[in-house]
């Protein structure tokens, strides 16, 4: 009888001793982990995102496709504090967006044809103009060196009562720094270089 108490209780204490490297096992897995999560957090707050450009899309924007050819065009190759003077200038009434490039039926200033005050489309411009300037300064962009690129295409537009059409643009405006728009237009929208820059890079 007591060799077989001495045997249970060696079969007891070889259990315990087993469930206790168990455990330390397992906490010392859950610390790996642990300590794995850290260092990745850590990495991400460390390495933030840069890029040499600032992109804003606005989509099935209610403007007129005419009226956003013509801002993008008053805009184009601007700062974009600038550019944001200008649009709130031309919704306060004091700068006529030109519109020399098509039959316009009002006339203001000296060296102007035709022009007007879009001023429901300078609206959504401005909008898209803070945004871009946020984005920039999230991607730390000077301001000074970079200059807008900007596109307006026509969107589907649906139909209203009547049988017409409501009105719909889409809108592309970039910061980059002072290149080629052509070829800023081929990095960013598909994501690849241009045969030419890379012509170009070749030459240089």
């Amino acid at each position: 009888m007591a060799e077989e108490k001495q045997k249970i209780e060696s079969n007891v204490k070889e259990e315990e001793k087993k469930q206790e490297q168990s455990k330390s096992e397992l906490n010392e897995k859950d610390k790996k982990t642990e300590k794995k999560a850290e260092e990745k957090q850590n990495k991400k707050i460390e390495e933030k995102i840069k890029k040499d450009y600032a992109k804003v899309m606005g989509w099935n924007i209610g403007m007129s496709f005419k009226e956003a050819g013509d801002i993008c065009s008053m805009i184009r190759n601007r700062n974009v504090d600038t550019a944001i003077k200008m649009v709130e200038e031309v919704i306060a009434m004091k700068r006529p967006v030109m519109m020399n490039k098509r039959e316009a039926s009002h006339q203001h200033g000296k060296g102007i044809m035709a022009g007007g005050f879009p001023v429901n489309a300078c609206k959504e411009f401005l909008k898209l103009l803070k945004s871009l300037r946020a984005n920039a300064i999230h991607y730390e962009l000077e301001l000074e060196k970079v200059s807008i690129f900007c596109k307006a295409d026509k969107a589907a537009s649906p139909y209203r009562r009547g049988g017409r059409r409501f009105k719909r643009t889409n809108v592309l405006i970039m910061l980059q720094k002072n290149k080629n728009h052509r070829e800023i237009k081929n990095k960013v929208i598909k994501g690849k270089m241009s045969s030419q820059e890379n012509k170009l890079e070749v030459k240089r």
